[in-house]
C-alpha cells in the first residue's frame, strides 16, 4: 500500500515530531500542522536537519493546511487540553478522511493516573464529536516520544490498535508497520479505554526509581511452544 502525506495536527510536540520523523525515514511525506504557521515552519526546519538524506519531506504550516494536504490519513497529537476543543473547530474540514487519534486522557494533578472522558476514552469522544461517517482510530497511545525523536534506536513496542470501521484499522496498522513496528488489531473503539490507559502505568513505570530503565513500552510476547 503507497501512503500518499499524512498530515500530524499538533505536530510540534514531542510525539508529533517523533512520528513525523519516523515516517518520513521510512518514506511516508509528512505535513506537520500547528494553530501557529510560523511554530510549525521552525521546527520543521529543525527536525529536517535531523532525518538522513534520502526521506520523505517534511513539510509545515497551519492545522487547516494539514487537513487540506493528507491525502487519506490525519494523525490527532495535540494536549489532552485541547483534545475536544480543536476537534470541534477542524470537524467539517477533516470530513470523511481517518483520523488517528493519539492522545491520552492523562489526570491534570497526576501523569500516572488517567481522568476519562464521559465517553469512556479519548478515541470514543473523538469519535462522538466527528460523527460516524468520520472513521477514528486510536493508536500509538504507548510509544515513547524520546524513543521516537532518537532514530538510533528501534523501537522497543509493539502498537494496539483500535476504531469501529475495521478497514480503516487495517489501513492504520500498515501504515504505523512502515516504521518498524508490529501493529495489532485491537477491536473496535471501546478496546481504547484499556489500551489509554495503559499509559499511565507505563508512565508510572519509566519515572520509577524501583527499575533500570526507562522509556519502556508494551510488547505483546507470542509463546515459544
Amino acid at each position: 500500500y503507497v501512503f500518499m502525506t499524512v498530515g500530524i495536527i499538533g505536530g510540534t510536540g514531542p510525539q508529533g515530531q517523533g512520528l513525523a520523523m519516523r515516517f518520513a525515514v521510512a518514506g511516508v511525506p509528512i505535513f506537520i500542522g500547528s494553530r501557529e504557521k510560523n511554530k510549525s515552519e521552525e521546527i520543521v526546519a529543525e527536525i529536517n536537519k535531523k532525518i538522513p538524506s534520502g526521506s520523505a519531506l517534511i513539510e509545515g504550516g497551519t492545522n487547516q493546511e494539514a487537513i487540506n494536504r493528507s491525502t487519506e490519513i490525519i494523525i490527532f497529537a495535540v494536549p489532552w487540553e485541547a483534545h475536544n476543543y480543536l476537534l470541534n473547530d477542524l470537524k467539517d474540514q477533516i470530513g470523511k478522511k481517518t483520523l488517528v487519534d493519539i492522545v491520552v486522557p492523562l489526570s491534570k494533578n497526576d501523569p500516572k493516573k488517567v481522568s476519562m472522558p464521559p465517553e469512556g476514552s479519548a478515541t470514543e469522544a473523538a469519535q462522538s464529536i466527528l460523527g460516524e461517517e468520520t472513521p477514528v482510530i486510536g493508536a500509538l497511545h504507548n510509544v515513547s516520544a524520546t524513543t521516537l525523536q532518537n532514530l538510533d534506536w528501534k523501537i522497543n513496542c509493539d502498537v494496539l490498535v483500535c476504531g469501529n470501521n475495521l478497514n480503516a484499522r487495517k489501513q492504520v496498522m500498515s501504515l504505523i508497520e512502515k516504521i518498524g513496528v508490529t501493529a495489532y488489531n485491537a477491536g473496535d473503539a471501546e478496546s481504547a479505554r484499556c489500551i489509554e490507559a495503559l499509559t499511565s502505568i507505563l508512565i508510572r513505570i519509566n519515572i520509577s526509581k524501583m527499575v533500570p530503565f526507562s522509556h519502556a513500552g508494551i510488547k505483546i510476547w507470542a509463546p515459544d511452544h
